[in-house]
Parts: C-alpha cells; sequence; structure tokens
C-alpha cells in the first residue's frame, strides 16, 4: 500500500515515549508531520531527529506537530530522547501495521543482500487529515529546512 498527496492519512493510535500514546485523528485541527526513520541511536536517524528537535520552536510557531515513528519499542525510545534531548513525540510501531499503512516497509538491498526494513519517509499531513507532501528515500541534509517550507506554506 502507499499513500498518495491529496488522499486521508491513515489514522492509527501507537504507543509513545512516556508511556503514552498518539492518535493521528485526534490531532485533527492543526498540521502534522509524521516521519518514518529506521532506527533509535544510529548515525542519519540521530541527525535527523536532532534536526528536528533544532527547528522544532519553527514547526511550533506554525502550529504543527512532529511525531517519528520507528519500529524500536518505547524503552529505545525514551533512551533516544533522553540521550539527544529530543522534544517531540516519538511513537513506537512495533507490530508494523503503521508502516505497512503509509507503505514504507520496503525490501532493501545493502551489498547485495535484500531484507525488509523501514525506508526514511516523511508525510505532510494538514488539519483535515490529508496528504499535502510526500517525501521517500529522504535523504537527511536539508530535508528537515525542506518540510517546514512546506509546513509553512499550508
Amino acid at each position: 500500500m502507499s499513500v498518495e498527496i491529496g488522499t486521508a492519512a491513515p489514522d492509527f493510535t501507537m504507543p509513545t515515549d512516556g508511556g503514552g500514546s498518539v492518535t493521528l485523528s485526534a490531532l485533527r485541527g492543526k498540521p502534522v508531520v509524521l516521519y518514518f526513520y529506521p532506527k533509535d541511536d544510529t548515525s542519519g536517524c540521530t541527525s535527523q531527529a536532532c534536526g528536528f528537535r533544532d527547528q522544532l520552536p519553527d514547526f511550533s510557531a506554525v502550529d504543527a506537530t512532529v511525531i517519528g515513528v520507528s519500529k524500536d519499542s518505547v524503552a529505545s525510545h525514551d533512551k533516544f530522547k533522553a540521550k539527544h534531548e529530543l522534544t517531540f513525540t516519538l511513537a513506537s510501531d512495533t507490530d508494523g501495521s503503521v508502516s505497512e499503512a503509509y507503505g514504507v516497509w520496503v525490501e532493501k538491498s545493502m551489498y547485495g543482500r535484500k531484507y525488509m526494513g523501514l525506508e526514511r519517509a516523511t508525510f505532510l499531513i494538514d488539519k483535515d487529515g490529508v496528504v499535502q507532501q510526500v517525501w521517500r528515500k529522504v535523504k537527511v541534509t536539508g530535508h528537515v529546512a525542506a518540510v517546514l517550507k512546506a509546513v509553512k506554506a499550508l
């Protein structure tokens, strides 16, 4: 399955860091930046998360919510957040259902070996729950700035 621009974002409820939970439909009325990343505390994922952390005041200024999603456990998210002083929600998709719904659980290849993994991707969802922008196979450098520019244009 794949999520396309102009379609309703698949709703979800996931456990989050700090023992909470997040439901997409409960965030209606404000834009949501939903970004999927492969693994807590790896170099690219840490760089991306710190980028969102550093720009969070700018996202907050336009009332946007940032949510990071990986298949890591809540306990792993708690450690990752504490270590890097992350100030936004990290959601735990341990069963992979949300990753499947958004089409980011994909076949990857490294050194000729094929395996299933989480594609680094970001979805910009408007206040009405409609997908306005999709970034797939994200390169970390410059990505947060591009997302912020798109949010401001909503």
